[in-house]
């Protein structure tokens, strides 16, 4: 249909669809080459097409068949950023200190700390202080409690943390002793343990331990390391309908560059992957990535179905405010953000990443959520499209991708790349050499 000229029936906001030929009731409606579901009545040439005449064409647990047409990535030439070396191997693109709580019940502990710290340790060589506060470690109950226990050890391991304060309590569940089977061997010099109700005053013994990873890590300086190191997270919220077009692609081209140059990318949000599992199934390596796959969504199936929830629940408001109709439309926008690699690895939610090149990640489409699962299974940067516009950040930098130019100007203080441009005046390949090229700048802003 290249060149052919439609007329638009009606007006249709930014980032809707409309139809390129009649399309009558009950037949698929395609888009990227795939269903995205069924239309409710006779679409006509140029009428909008959305949530009032397409309904989704999902149903549940599906029985799939390994067809692998998946090929590797050919090698690159080899790139680098200023990192840090750390002493068990990993590469870090931050050097902060990190203070984790166990519990919630210590939360304003840990800010009142963070706060004195900063006063007392000028931030330079240690480029910030920071407690993550959060609601878990007690009264959590089976996988719950177990997947709390693995992401603090993970975070403890994490190669932007120069060095960790783990300030517990002292009768949580998560407490410290509990905690140190999980931790497993770590650097005495970097990581300390306190619990609070051990000490009269626990803000000067957990400022007293501070110091002595401040001395530790103020040596630490960046050093050039091979982009192979690199471990990014990619993750989506807020869309509209041209996240599918420029961003996610974007950032799925983005994917190939790295990955060609022996780096590491994850995609996560297993419900958004509802609809287009079969792309990710048939390029997985081998047999028995495959399956895997298939138990990571079928997994997820039947967690829907055991909470009497529907598999195939509709996008958020704002995504069908964007443009988004089905949950098939956004899951096929979503996987564009894994290129075309082979997928390589399957992870468990909170199971650090173990294999080089694209890695699928158990975790749901919640920003906060999937995100924190990223960095927990070792990405030192998120990619986070959006077409909507989010603030939202996760203990490691979260670089804000728009997907439209409109979204990059009116929140500038929000976006720090502009997908949008590849629908003016930047091809995708140029938009993701660009990107990749970004990323390595390691880029001053936190968050």
């Amino acid at each position: 249909m290249d060149g052919e000229q439609v007329t638009l029936l009606e007006d249709i906001p930014q980032g809707h669809k409309f139809a390129l030929c009649a399309i009558k009731a009950g037949e698929p409606v395609i888009k990227y080459g795939f269903r995205i579901g069924y239309a409710k009545e006779d679409i006509g040439k140029g009428s909008w097409v959305h949530i009032h005449n397409v309904k989704t064409a999902l149903g549940d647990i599906l029985e799939y068949r390994y067809e692998p047409d998946g090929k590797p990535l050919a090698p690159t030439e080899a790139a680098t950023f200023m990192g840090y070396k750390r002493n068990d191997g990993k590469t870090g693109v931050r050097n902060e200190i990190w203070i984790l709580p166990t519990v919630g019940c210590v939360n304003s502990v840990a800010k009142l700390i963070e706060a004195e710290a900063k006063k007392r340790f000028p931030l330079g060589a240690v480029e910030d202080i920071i407690a993550f506060n959060h609601p878990y470690g007690c009264s959590q109950m089976g996988d719950d409690q177990e997947n709390t226990r693995k992401v603090f050890a993970d975070m403890i391991h994490h190669p932007n943390a120069a060095g960790v304060l783990v300030l517990g309590l002292g009768c949580e569940n998560c407490n410290i002793p509990v905690l140190m089977d999980y931790i497993g061997d770590y650097d005495k010099d970097r990581v300390k343990f306190m619990q609070c109700q051990d000490f009269e005053d626990e803000t000067e013994k957990a400022l007293e331990l501070i110091g002595e990873i401040y001395e530790a890590a103020s040596g630490d300086k960046r050093v050039p390391c091979d982009a192979s190191e690199l471990v990014i997270g990619m993750k989506c919220g807020g869309s509209d309908g041209l996240s599918g077009i420029t961003a996610n692609p974007v950032v799925g081209a983005f994917s190939d560059i790295l990955i060609s140059k022996g780096g590491t990318t994850i995609l996560t949000e297993v419900p958004e992957m509802f609809g287009a599992e079969t792309i990710l199934m048939n390029r997985c390596k081998d047999e028995a990535t495959f399956e895997k796959t298939v138990d990571l969504i079928n997994d997820f199936k039947n967690y829907f179905t055991r909470h009497n929830q529907t598999i195939y629940e509709n996008p958020s408001p704002g995504n069908k405010k964007g443009g988004i109709t089905t949950l098939e439309d956004k899951s096929l926008g979503c996987t564009q953000k894994s290129g075309s690699a082979p997928v390589c690895g399957v992870l468990a939610y909170a199971e650090p990443v173990k294999e080089r090149g694209l890695n699928l990640l158990s975790a749901p489409g919640n920003d906060l959520v999937a995100s924190t699962a990223l960095a927990v299974s070792g990405a030192q940067i998120v990619l986070f499209t959006t077409g909507r516009g989010t603030p939202f950040a996760t203990l490691v930098p979260t670089m804000k991708i728009s997907s439209n130019s409109k979204l990059a100007g009116f929140k500038s203080n929000w976006i720090d790349f502009n997908a949008g441009r590849m629908v003016e005046d930047m091809t995708k390949e140029q938009a993701a050499e660009e990107l990749f090229n970004y990323v390595l700048r390691v880029p001053p802003a936190r968050r």
